[in-house]
């Protein structure tokens, strides 16, 4: 629902249509049954936002044109119904993914971030505007509070339910047997590789990291975890860290199949990054299986989160040096230069969008 006659300013795309990103005038919404009227803080912006932005996909909501992005949310609660277990002022993000309609067994189960059928929905994605407006409304069973002192860092949440889930998922895949990980190698430091390896260290773990860029903030970020940060080739920074466990969160096609050849024996590796289509790499896939047949080893890929991963996500960055959090936002605009968000150099971390 939307107020009649109240506009705010939202950052909307036409789905599809390449050069359509801009700063738009918007309906302001009105909150339902059971919902909360928030007004937006900031907005984290990631690759899912520009893969839209440059057309490659998007769903608007039914009967509309243009979408309101952003899924990486913080807002503060501006109205909340009675009952609903919040009150005004507090802190919160919304949650992404609505289960589908039918059910499937997973999302009947809670578990919509397992969907079989592919009829969720996901704000600001897929057929619900996103968080990346002025004010915007969410279901209170879908909303997650946050402490007050997560307000200036409160967008990194869904980024990290993202490596929680994943690192829950090699947790779960480990206990088939006996699993005592030492090391992890992460590869990439982007803001889904550095969270990877915030919550490797939190587990006590070796961590390794391995990007490309071989100064500014993604070094000293890792240098702050205890990490050791390597720019080699895949294979020479695995030779130096012998990991039992491989995230993989670049989608680079070749760093991709390197992980797969580079861990471990009964090693877990976690595919995190997607990859861009129509780029073939020439492979030894023999080789390849052979090597993940003999040593036992997992490969799996995981995206998206349901609640636990999002309860788990508030716990890791509550653990985490605030400093730290902090330091992964290299760059924060305002709404009306919110286009500028998505251009981003190779040694930024998190870009953020201040929407108050």
């Amino acid at each position: 629902m939307s107020a009649e006659g109240i506009i705010m300013r939202a950052l909307t795309v036409v789905p599809r249509q390449v050069g359509s990103l801009a700063v738009s005038e918007m309906p302001e919404p009105v909150a339902g049954e059971g919902e909360l009227l928030v007004d937006g803080l900031a907005l984290g912006v990631c690759g899912t936002d520009r893969e839209i932005a440059g057309g490659q996909y998007g769903w608007a909501p039914t009967g509309e044109e243009r979408l309101i992005l952003g899924h990486e949310s913080l807002g503060r609660v501006r109205e909340a119904p009675a009952g609903s277990g919040f009150d005004p002022g507090d802190l919160v993000v919304g949650v992404v993914r609505r289960p589908d309609p039918v059910p499937c067994g997973a999302c009947a189960h809670g578990e919509f971030d397992m969907c079989r059928n592919g009829r969720y929905r996901e704000h600001g994605i897929k057929e619900i505007h996103g968080y990346g407006s002025e004010r915007w409304t969410v279901e209170a069973d879908y909303a997650v509070r946050l402490d007050p002192s997560l307000e200036d860092v409160g967008m990194l949440v869904e980024p990290t339910t993202v490596v929680a889930k994943a690192w829950e998922h090699i947790e779960h895949i480990g206990r088939r047997a006996w699993f005592e990980p030492r090391s992890v190698l992460v590869a990439g430091a982007g803001p889904i590789g550095l969270l990877a390896a915030l919550l490797g260290a939190q587990r006590g773990l070796d961590v390794h990291v391995l990007d490309r860029v071989e100064r500014g903030p993604k070094p000293r970020l890792v240098a702050a975890l205890g990490a050791t940060y390597h720019t080699g080739s895949l294979p020479e920074a695995a030779a130096k860290a012998d990991p039992d466990i491989v995230i993989e969160a670049t989608g680079v096609p070749r760093l991709v199949l390197d992980v797969m050849a580079n861990n471990a024996a009964a090693g877990v590796v976690c595919l995190t990054g997607v990859s861009p289509t129509g780029r073939p790499v020439e492979v030894d896939a023999g080789s390849l299986n052979r090597g993940i047949v003999l040593q036992n080893d997992v490969v799996f890929g995981t995206v998206n989160a349901n609640h636990r991963h999002y309860r788990q996500a508030v716990h890791a960055l509550g653990e985490a040096d605030h400093a730290w959090l902090a330091g992964l936002v290299t760059r924060r605009l305002p709404l009306e230069r919110a286009q500028e968000a998505f251009a981003q150099g190779e040694d930024e971390v998190k870009v953020v969008v201040d929407l108050a």
